[in-house]
């Protein structure tokens, strides 16, 4: 029997089942040494945000926890991934290391490096597939090219071998005849020193558990009307999968084959967005500037502007816009926002303010529990009209009736902006509307809804105009564009 270690590096993908890095390593025989590395400065300029290191702090609990039920114990270091993997395994004496791939433009170079600084130490490598349905790199279109059009990309995802089954956890992991030293976790500093994780707490459990028995509720609450719901912030209607599917609590792959077994009419649409999220990673993949460049370069010349009093307004939920505000509150409060309130906030940002999009993502990713950056900026090159399938990118929200239309009743607005609690349906959506002091505290709007309407399409006219004359790349970003914002500023 080989008693020689395999080191198992869970970076982004915590948990036991369907984990292709560490079912390859468990059979092979050798005994498993699982290795937690916090090395945030590698993943610069996105290293994780305050909400996001609160999930991974509780995540990591977890995933201790479930190794140890298993002989297995989990290490913590602290240090760059090249020189700490290279120390641990010759610590540990350790021969071969196994980790999931990640597809973030810094992970992928940081893994490049990893595996050819390990090879040339004698050691072998084997980076597995990450937490994806499909590889990047594998749908494309008939010219070899990647998608820039969902629905194109959904109709080849469907043509494709469906994914793996996902695989069970090991029973047992066999342990090194001797742990090397560890941190604690309490030594990685990840909990966010700001006062804000109790509502956190209230709202999640993170962890393969938690995200495991969140899929099974949603197949049993919610997901026959899936189709019409997930656009209704005022019902339980979402699976609030995306943090356990960013921190890799769950697998894609799990996801899938679950909804496929559940066999409920709100099914595709469900599986719909789960590609979606594929295929943010696949865009990512392939355009690799886009977290702070826009994928149509026509956009480098749109005439953005930033007004600080009006990004506080909104980081604060403090527009005079109900839905907007509601949805900005619940961000704060929760680390989580609804979908389509997402939507309607980020239009509101980058179309009503014509702030750039990329101070709303700053801020979105200091601020969501799932802070994805493939996610994160498909969502807001979306929304701007800049990125892919971003068509019309005209759109304008009406932030009035799109309350009226998705939270008819004013439910979320209520839940999340107590000064509206008191106001009736007709005018919680619009409480300027309301008789004089029904609406107590509420600002009114920081700016009217035709007028910003007005501004932002002489803006697009603007950007139109002037883009065919400029070689792309020629109009810089402003300054403060891409600088993650922290929530207590």
């Amino acid at each position: 029997m080989n008693d020689t270690p395999a080191l198992v590096w869970f970076d982004r993908d915590l948990r036991l089942a369907d984990n292709p890095g560490l079912q390859k390593a468990a059979a092979t025989g050798c005994p498993i040494l699982p290795v937690f590395l916090w090395s945030p400065e590698e993943e610069a300029p996105w290293p994780p945000g305050g909400a996001s290191r609160w999930w991974l702090h509780q995540s990591l609990e977890q995933l201790e926890g479930a190794l140890a039920a298993r002989n297995s114990k989990l290490i913590f270091r602290r240090g760059p991934a090249v020189e700490t993997l290279l120390s641990l395994a010759a610590e540990a004496g350790a021969a071969s290391v196994f980790w999931n791939r990640r597809y973030e433009p810094a992970a992928l170079a940081r893994d490049h490096n990893v595996e050819r600084a390990l090879r040339a130490a004698g050691i072998s490598t084997e980076i597995c597939p990450g937490n994806v349905l499909f590889e990047p790199g594998t749908v494309l279109n008939g010219s070899g090219k990647p998608f820039q059009v969902f629905t194109a990309f959904w109709k080849a995802s469907l043509a494709m071998p469906a994914p793996s089954e996902p695989q069970a956890p090991p029973a047992h992991l066999r342990a090194p005849l001797r742990w090397p030293g560890s941190l604690a976790l309490s030594d990685l500093r990840l909990q966010p020193a700001i006062d804000r994780a109790g509502g956190l707490r209230e709202s999640w459990k993170p962890g393969e558990v938690g995200a495991s028995s969140d899929l099974d509720s949603f197949l049993h609450r919610a997901i026959d009307s899936y189709a019409g719901d997930r656009d209704r912030p005022d019902r339980v209607g979402t699976s609030r999968l995306s943090p356990f599917l960013h921190f890799g609590e769950i697998s894609a792959r799990q996801v899938w084959h679950a909804v496929r077994r559940a066999r409920s009419a709100g099914g595709e649409a469900f599986l719909r967005e789960l590609v979606w999220r594929e295929f943010s990673y696949h865009l990512l993949f392939h355009f690799p500037h886009t977290p702070q460049q826009p994928l149509r370069p026509e956009f480098r010349s749109f005439p953005w502007r930033v007004e600080e009093r009006e990004l506080k307004a909104w980081t604060r939920g403090q527009t005079g816009y109900p839905l907007v505000d509601a949805g900005m509150r619940e961000l704060w409060h929760t680390g989580w926002m609804h979908n389509r309130v997402r939507m309607l906030a980020a239009s509101f940002l980058v179309k009503h303010l014509l702030i750039p999009w990329q101070e709303g993502a700053a801020w979105f990713w200091d601020a969501l529990v799932d802070a994805d950056l493939a996610n994160n900026t498909m969502g807001w090159q979306w929304t701007a009209g800049c990125g892919a399938d971003a068509a019309p990118y005209f759109r304008i929200f009406n932030p009035v009736l799109q309350g009226e239309k998705f939270d008819p009743d004013g439910a979320y607005v209520r839940r999340w902006v107590p000064e509206l609690a008191d106001l009736p349906a007709e005018w919680v959506h619009q409480p300027w509307s309301a008789p004089a002091g029904s609406a107590k505290d509420y600002p009114r709007p920081i700016i009217e809804h035709q007028a910003a309407r007005k501004r932002a399409l002489a803006a697009l006219a603007s950007m139109r105009s002037s883009a065919g004359g400029l070689a792309a790349g020629s109009i810089a970003a402003p300054q403060s564009v891409g600088r993650p914002r922290r929530p207590n500023q």
